[in-house]
């Protein structure tokens, strides 16, 4: 059975209460290890993340480390609220994958103009610090989206979810996709029976897709990570899934916090065997866990 190692029992990233824009919650990062550094691009809000504690704004900060567990951030973000029309309250939940000499980030934009207005949005850079947004993927309120990393069958393959689902669709220009059917489900009278989502870029293996993915329990809206195998050609067919959960929150700082018992991920760094999962705790603050290439056997 797979699970994640926690690398520290504390967060690695808090809250810095003189960064009006990162005072309230650090947490859902992306996430890419790139010429020998760990790079994480991660959600920030001013207040309180959650409808309850008022209008909260959303902005992406940049975040980079030697050893993928002590980072060094920019006090000012890369994305800021307002910079376009979709994002008024900001950009949230990136997922990053790096195609070719492009890094390219799917992000969630939010206006926050009425019920349901968020959709899948799209950027890309060279430097990971500077972005060329691209605008809106899916006209549809839609979340948890990311590319693959690489094109499959000739065709750019994109996982998002239409509630309560993952999705896959393909494109041949990232502007126009079709083919949309489901990958994963809720499992009923489970700890993933409420929904699903993706958590980072599915990793390529020699067997499959490796895919973490989030999931919501109905009972207490509690969030945990669950993990599967898909096919190397055709990612909507399923090879293996894990019936447990790979982590789950169990330190106070995954338990208690603006939203309560969540272990959200939204992306990994693979560095030769490792892979360190980043994850917001309690839609706070950000821990890492760790596990290897070489443990993915099902």
């Amino acid at each position: 059975m797979i699970k994640l190692e926690r690398l520290s029992n504390r967060p690695i990233l808090v809250p810095r209460l003189e960064n009006p824009w990162e005072r309230a919650a650090v947490f859902n990062a992306a996430a890419i290890y790139d010429q020998g550094l760990f790079h994480l691009l991660y959600r920030a809000t001013d207040i309180g993340c959650h409808a309850r504690y008022g209008p909260y704004m959303n902005s992406i900060g940049y975040a980079v480390s030697k050893d993928g567990v002590n980072f060094t951030r920019l006090d000012k973000p890369i994305f800021s609220p307002g910079a376009a029309p979709q994002e008024l309250r900001g950009a949230e939940d990136g997922r990053l994958v790096k195609i070719g000499d492009t890094y390219h980030l799917t992000y969630t934009g939010f206006g926050g103009r009425f019920d349901g207005d968020y959709r899948i949005c799209r950027a890309t850079s060279k430097n990971l610090i500077e972005w060329e947004r691209h605008g809106v993927v899916l006209a549809e309120p839609n979340k948890d989206a990311s590319l693959f990393p690489e094109k499959i069958n000739g065709r750019y393959a994109l996982l998002h979810r239409r509630y309560p689902h993952i999705w896959l669709a393909y494109s041949d220009d990232l502007a126009t996709w079709t083919g949309h059917q489901i990958v994963l489900s809720p499992v009923e009278n489970t700890w993933q029976d409420g929904r699903v989502g993706i958590a980072g870029p599915p990793i390529k293996t020699r067997d499959g897709w490796f895919l973490i993915y989030h999931a919501a329990r109905k009972a207490d809206n509690s969030y945990r990570l669950g993990c599967a195998l898909l096919d190397l050609h055709n990612p909507a067919k399923v090879l293996t899934r894990q019936v447990e959960p790979v982590i789950e929150p169990e330190l106070e700082w995954e338990r208690v916090g603006f939203v309560p018992n969540v272990i959200f991920s939204n992306g990994y760094a693979v560095k030769g065997d490792d892979i360190y999962v980043y994850y917001g705790g309690a839609d706070t603050v950000i821990g890492v866990a760790a596990m290897r290439l070489s443990d993915i056997q099902f």
